[in-house]
């Protein structure tokens, strides 16, 4: 087994598709990859790979880097090279949608894909971003998330856009989204009314519009990439949480992020992304085997990773 550090190249894949190279030497065989640009701090091998193991299955989850360009060849490789799929991340999930032979309804709604299987030589692709933050919400904080009225900061990025639609499929009471570029916002809350018919606000991701807002939300997503560095100031302005208000950061990077500062000092619950990132990840194990994956064996393993 190689050690989860180790991070390969789209070459290395076009090598293996050809059956040479480093990735073919690997025991077990690779057979489930994670493709970004960087990669090396993903976490989600150890937690794939647990999960082989408890499954029985032969094969292991790998590191490897793809660029942008590199993309479209290297998902064109994994059937050639044996591979059941593979996990996106950036910058490949919204990139990737022309590139599937198949899409779910859920990934074309969001916009993205987080989650490809390799079936008969064709890619399908999928996205369970929206269903684990789902997942997350229900088990940090007791409460269905169709229950919630979400203020979604970055509501229309990547991982906000996926978040905001699936707030609309559960049926959320009331659905928010704050955003640097109002008119972006606007953008995706006209589409998932027309193709939902869900209403969804659109707001400026200013002091002025949150202090109006927030009086009338129950839970708070962080959907922008602040928090990723330990000195990101949080993307809410101080003095505006309160104690009755839920914090989702969906920043997993480790350590209190500004925005879990904010909520611990406003006595608001709160918690971080690594829930979510456990039950993406739990939900892509189960679109890559057609059964429910071994949750708490990928929670061990992922948890391992913060002690």
């Amino acid at each position: 087994m190689i050690k989860d550090a180790a991070v390969f190249s789209a070459a290395d894949l076009a090598l293996l598709a050809r059956g040479e190279g480093p990735l073919k030497t690997l025991h077990p065989p690779a057979r489930l990859a994670i493709f970004g640009d960087p990669v090396a701090h993903s976490a989600s091998p150890p937690m794939q790979n647990a999960a082989l193991t408890a499954r029985g299955i032969d094969a292991q989850y790998v590191r490897i880097r793809v660029t942008a360009e590199e993309l479209p060849v290297a998902l064109k490789n994994l059937a050639p090279a044996g591979f059941l799929g593979a996990s996106l991340t950036i910058p490949h999930k919204q990139t990737s949608l022309p590139l599937m032979d198949e899409i779910s309804r859920e990934a074309r709604l969001m916009g993205a894909i987080n989650t490809v299987k390799v079936v008969e030589g064709k890619l399908q692709g999928d996205n369970t971003d929206g269903p684990g933050l789902s997942a997350a919400i229900h088990e940090e904080f007791g409460i269905p998330l169709r229950d919630l009225r979400v203020l979604i900061l970055g509501g229309a990025g990547g991982a906000g856009r996926a978040i905001t639609v699936q707030c609309a499929l559960k049926g959320c009471p009331a659905i928010t989204i704050a955003n640097r570029n109002p008119a972006k916002g606007d953008c995706l809350a006209t589409e998932i009314r027309e193709s939902l018919g869900t209403e969804v606000a659109s707001i400026a991701l200013d002091p002025e519009d949150l202090r109006a807002t927030l009086y009338s939300v129950d839970l708070i997503i962080n959907a922008t990439p602040l928090g990723m560095k330990a000195d990101d100031p949080s993307p809410l302005p101080e003095g505006l949480l309160s104690s009755h208000h839920l914090v989702y950061d969906t920043v997993y990077s480790g350590g209190e992020t500004a925005l879990l500062k904010q909520a611990r000092l406003a006595c608001a619950r709160s918690a971080n992304g690594f829930s979510m990132l456990l039950h993406q990840g739990v939900l892509q194990n189960t679109v890559w085997f057609g059964e429910p994956a071994p949750l708490e064996t990928m929670r061990t393993a992922l948890a391992a990773l913060r002690s």
